[in-house]
């Protein structure tokens, strides 16, 4: 199942939705203390595994983080081949002062905004949306 590719169709249709919850971003290792059912997001880098997870979790492993985030999703089924929607999203948040960490899965848009922001996150995604 192929997604959108249409710039305009994207943006028009990207129904930003805010996961409850606060999320982190850590590093470790070792994977053996993991259970993957527990982990929203899981990618090898040189210096180790990089997991975005609730951040309940990460203070019950004692796993360092920086940051607490909220987790926005776009609801619209993009096309890993699309052109444009990043930049589009991210500029409009970066004009407003708001940092975001992307994560594009098969079917979803994933973005992780400081918990202090995701109000005004979601004003300025569904705006852009309009």
């Amino acid at each position: 199942m192929n997604g959108e590719k249409d710039l305009q169709k994207l943006i028009k249709s990207m129904k930003p939705k805010h996961n409850a919850g606060e999320y982190v971003f850590c590093t470790v290792k070792n994977t053996e203390i993991l259970d993957l059912d527990q982990i929203e997001m899981f990618f090898r880098e040189d210096e180790g595994f990089t997991i975005i997870v609730k951040k309940e979790l990460a203070d019950k492993l004692n796993l360092e983080y920086s940051v607490i985030m909220a987790w926005i999703t776009l609801a619209v089924h993009s096309s890993l081949e699309a052109v444009g929607l990043t930049a589009a999203f991210s500029k409009a948040l970066s004009e407003n002062g708001i940092s975001c960490n992307v994560v594009a899965a098969y079917f979803h848009d994933h973005i992780f905004v400081n918990k202090n922001h995701v109000e005004k996150a979601m004003e300025v995604l569904t705006k852009l949306s309009e």
